[in-house]
């Protein structure tokens, strides 16, 4: 193993919180408070992301978000909305100068994504990158994981991981959801649709386009025994040894005061004007 990278094994926290803490890696990181790291976590309860400019009042259906006791919450990061629920979620934070990260976004995202590859494999999955057809593929749905982006994991031709990558301060924040079971009922419930008709269309239609680990296994991984296969894969893909990073009680205040003052307020939350 080549250097030793940070790792933060956060648990399962609020979506607020969990925002949070990614935002603030990218800060510590780039005051020379941290180095190089990487977060495991997941969501509880249930959150959506939304997409730094996505239109959550067009988009969301929060009815059926509070019926289902999902939270609602913006990102940093583009794109568009994920339904965090039965996942491993992950982050990285590394600054742009890293000999390892290539100047383009597109090639950093493959650098990054050979942990997710190799994490995969650690599962017995044969997972491969996507390379779209075309980079102006398109599609109407506000649902993340109905399409592929550049170096995002296909397994059996269906997205089995959704990432997103920002630049800050010269450094690099890219976070990603990991499903290990998809409740596709639920997750076409939370969004809003013209009709009935094309919402079940559009469900149908999301077989074909993801899928999840224990669908892609036949098995019942459970979230601790996805999260040490991924670590060792991000070991491997990326060629570093991750050494634990212990949050102090002075960091997570800090976490829990970003947590309400941003990404559990409405403005930031319905606001596209970022």
């Amino acid at each position: 193993m080549g250097e030793t990278w940070g790792f933060i094994d956060s648990g399962h926290n609020s979506p607020a919180f969990n925002m949070a803490l990614d935002e603030l890696m990218l800060e510590w990181l780039s005051k020379g408070e941290i180095g190089p790291t990487i977060r495991f976590y997941g969501w509880s309860p249930a959150g959506i992301s939304i997409g730094r400019f996505q239109d959550a009042d067009k988009k969301i259906d929060f009815q059926q978000a509070s019926a289902y006791g999902a939270k609602i919450v913006r990102r940093q990061t583009g794109g568009r909305a994920v339904l965090h629920d039965q996942e491993l979620t992950y982050s990285v934070v590394v600054p742009e100068t890293h000999p390892a990260m290539p100047r383009s976004v597109k090639e950093a995202y493959l650098v990054i994504s050979k942990g997710l590859l190799e994490g995969f494999r650690e599962l017995g999955i044969d997972a491969e990158f996507a390379i779209p057809e075309t980079s102006i593929e398109k599609t109407e749905s506000a649902v993340c994981f109905d399409k592929s982006s550049w170096y995002e994991l296909l397994v059996d031709g269906k997205k089995a991981a959704g990432s997103a990558q920002m630049r800050r301060k010269g450094m690099i924040l890219q976070h990603g959801s990991i499903p290990i079971e998809i409740d596709s009922v639920k997750l076409f419930d939370l969004f809003s649709y013209p009709s009935p008709g094309i919402k079940q269309r559009a469900r149908d239609a999301f077989k074909d386009k993801a899928i999840s680990i224990n669908a892609a296994t036949g098995q019942s991984f459970d979230f601790d025994r996805v999260k040490d296969a991924f670590k060792k894969g991000f070991e491997q893909g990326l060629g570093i040894k991750l050494e634990p990073l212990m949050l102090s009680e002075a960091r997570l205040l800090e976490i829990s005061q970003l947590a309400e003052t941003k990404y559990k307020n409405l403005d930031w939350s319905h606001s596209t004007e970022k």
